[in-house]
C-alpha cells in the first residue's frame, strides 16, 4: 500500500491520536511538528507498525520552512499523498479583548489560520496532479459560536469554518474531499497551552463531567477519511454529551 497521509501537530493531542490511528490501518504517514525530539520519538514508535514514516519538522507559523520542508518531499511521496489532515493549531490566553495579548493573539492567527493556508496551497497542488484528495481541517466549536475571552482565538476558528466551505466550492471540480470537524471541549494539551503552563486552571476545565478525548477524534477522523469516494462529510460539530454549547454543560 503507497498511500500516505499528512498530518500536522503530529506530536501531540488529535493529531498523535490520528497518527496511530492511521498507522495501525497500515497508512504510510507524513508527521509533520515543531518539536524535533517528540518528532522523532513518535517516528519510532509508528515505525513499528511496519509502515512508511517520514518527519518533518518545522513551525507551521514559518511560511519558507514549510515551502521547504514540502518542496523536499520526495516525488514519489507527493504522488500519493492521498489525505491532509491540518491538526496544528493552539488557544493562547483567555483574556478579555481590551486586555488582550498582541503576541498571544498573533500566534493564534499565525497558526491556526496562517499555518493553515501554507499547508494547504503546495498539498492542494499535488492533489489536483494526482486526481484524488481529502483535506479535513481540524476546527472547533469555537469556530461556531463565540464566549466571553474567547475573541480572537474564536475568530481563527471561524476562519477555518470559512476555508474550509470555500475549499470545498474550489476543488470539488477536481474531485477533492473538504471535511471541516469541529470539536467540543477535550482533554488534550489544549488547555495547559492556553493557560500557558498553569495546570491547575486548565485541570479545572475538564472537572465535573467526561471530556472527548483525542482518541475520540481520531476515530471520527478516520472515519470520515474512509468513506466510500462519492461520500464526503463537509461539516461536523462533535461535543461530549454534557456539552449543549461552548459554554453550557452539565457538571
Amino acid at each position: 500500500m503507497e498511500k500516505y497521509v499528512l498530518i500536522t501537530g503530529a506530536t501531540s493531542g488529535f493529531g498523535r491520536a490520528c497518527a496511530e490511528i492511521f498507522a495501525r490501518s497500515g497508512w504510510n504517514l507524513i508527521i509533520t511538528g515543531r518539536r524535533l525530539e517528540r518528532l522523532n520519538l513518535l517516528s519510532g514508535e509508528l515505525s513499528a507498525f511496519g509502515i512508511q514514516v517520514l518527519s518533518l519538522n518545522f513551525d507551521v507559523q514559518d511560511a519558507h520552512a514549510v515551502e521547504k520542508a514540502i518542496q523536499n518531499i520526495p516525488t514519489e511521496i507527493q504522488n500519493n499523498i492521498e489525505i491532509l489532515i491540518n491538526n496544528a493549531g493552539l488557544a493562547a490566553g483567555r483574556d478579555a479583548f481590551q486586555d488582550g495579548n498582541f503576541s498571544d493573539w498573533e500566534r493564534m492567527i499565525d497558526t491556526n489560520i496562517k499555518g493553515l493556508l501554507y499547508v494547504s496551497k503546495p498539498i492542494i497542488k499535488m492533489m489536483i496532479a494526482n486526481g484524488k484528495g481529502h483535506i479535513i481541517n481540524i476546527s472547533s466549536i469555537a469556530g461556531k459560536e463565540v464566549y466571553p475571552a474567547g475573541n480572537v482565538y474564536c475568530a481563527s476558528k471561524h476562519a477555518v469554518d470559512s476555508i474550509s466551505k470555500s475549499m470545498r466550492m474550489d476543488l470539488v471540480k477536481f474531485g477533492i474531499k473538504v471535511t471541516n470537524i469541529a470539536p467540543g471541549a477535550a482533554e488534550t494539551e489544549f488547555s495547559l497551552v492556553r493557560f500557558k503552563g498553569d495546570e491547575n486552571l486548565a485541570k479545572q476545565v475538564y472537572e465535573g463531567y467526561q471530556p472527548l478525548s483525542a482518541n475520540d477524534i481520531a476515530e471520527i477522523v478516520y472515519y470520515t477519511a474512509n468513506l466510500p469516494k462519492h461520500v464526503c462529510i463537509n461539516d461536523l460539530v462533535v461535543t461530549p454529551t454534557a456539552q449543549a454549547s461552548s459554554t453550557i454543560f452539565n457538571k
